[in-house]
């Protein structure tokens, strides 16, 4: 099994709190788009063999794109790769593209799942945020998603803003669960060096929220969050169903997956690479027929500390068993005794050969994973 993402780097307009890799200039998008398919060409055999079971457009804002952008991309996928019939297929979006018109073109493409880049309710929030939708415009795209015969949807939610109180984080929780949605992915806020939002938080124009504030609202999201029947299987993701994000729990789940487009990443099953984070550059690399990327030799400590720093993040938990299978006795028996205070302590439970977070144990989960990775 194996994973496709492409990023989308363009935005009409950029979060101040985002680091990711966009721009705001669409006129690259035509000579992006055909590096995409070209790209997908030049890459065919990174994946082997595998069968396809995920693609996942991300950004960026992928809903930047038109009908025809996506068709082309498509279409060279499905001639370079064999894709599962059952493959699940995401495009992120930002609600206010999502009107009818556009998701009836969209329904003429293999997308079964949506992603929506909501991050709060709470109109003053998304000012703050400089999202460019009102809380109105995205319940109304939920709700034009639904009536359109989509029942895989997933919204992000964002905690620990600046003057966010808990009535207001409540509201969020109860806003999202009431739409009836199938998986939420919900982040705290970070101040990333570069962004806008970091810049204001050295001047001292904005405040982080205290820790004692950001642990309510975390606990408090879990406890609503599983009471309305959503399973929580990564530290930061809430399912309905078993809907899991099959791409990202690729990720977690250790997976081979093929970035495409600038700044994507991509991982055959040793070895890590990047593209270069350069539309301008990544075109003319392309154009030449040769790969913009670099590419980093994990030699087996990293390896296995990319084994622990996923797998506990997850309801599945570090496989002691496939530990030992891959990365040997030595290893195996290092994790088990920096673990077994945590074990004593209530924060990890050891079922048989699977190693796992325990409610207390996701609140001091990087201690937990820092303490189980190898140190040179």
């Amino acid at each position: 099994m194996a994973g496709i993402y492409i990023h989308v780097p363009f935005c009409k307009t950029r979060c101040i709190y985002c680091d990711f890799y966009t721009r705001t200039d669409m006129s690259p998008k035509l000579n992006y788009v055909a590096s995409v398919c070209k790209e997908i060409e030049l890459r065919k055999n990174y994946i082997s063999d595998e069968t396809v079971d995920t693609i996942y457009f991300g950004g960026g804002t992928p809903s930047q794109l038109s009908f025809e952008d996506f068709y082309r991309i498509f279409e060279t996928i499905l001639k370079n790769f064999d894709v599962s019939p059952n493959a699940e297929i995401t495009m992120e979006a930002n609600p206010d593209d999502l009107d009818i018109r556009y998701l009836e073109a969209l329904k003429n493409l293999p997308f079964n799942r949506l992603s929506m880049g909501v991050q709060s309710f709470d109109d003053n929030e998304l000012r703050f945020l400089k999202r460019r939708h009102s809380s109105e415009k995205a319940i109304e795209g939920v709700n034009a998603c639904k009536a359109l015969g989509y029942d895989n949807i997933s919204i992000d939610l964002m905690y620990g803003l600046p003057n966010q109180t808990m009535d207001i984080w409540n509201k969020n929780l109860d806003k999202a669960i009431s739409l009836d949605i199938q998986h939420i992915s919900s982040y705290h806020l970070i101040y990333e060096q570069g962004t806008r939002l970091y810049r204001l938080f050295k001047l001292g124009d904005v405040k982080a929220v205290d820790e004692e504030l950001s642990v309510e609202m975390f606990s408090v999201m879990i406890d609503k969050l599983t009471s309305a029947g959503f399973e929580h299987y990564e530290i930061s993701n809430f399912a309905k169903d078993r809907l899991y994000s099959k791409h990202n729990s690729s990720y977690w789940l250790g997976e081979k997956y093929l970035g495409l487009g600038p700044a994507a990443h991509s991982f055959d099953g040793q070895d890590r690479a990047w593209n270069i984070p350069s539309i301008s550059k990544y075109i003319v690399k392309i154009g030449e027929g040769k790969l913009p990327l670099e590419i980093e030799n994990l030699d087996k400590n990293t390896r296995y500390n990319d084994f622990i720093l996923t797998g506990m993040r997850t309801m599945w938990g570090v496989n002691l068993l496939e530990l030992e299978r891959l990365f040997g006795v030595a290893l195996r028996d290092y994790c088990l005794k920096n673990v077994q205070k945590y074990i004593e302590e209530g924060f990890v439970c050891r079922n048989k050969e699977i190693l796992t977070l325990t409610r207390g144990g996701i609140f001091i989960s990087d201690g937990i994973m820092s303490d189980l990775m190898w140190v040179d």
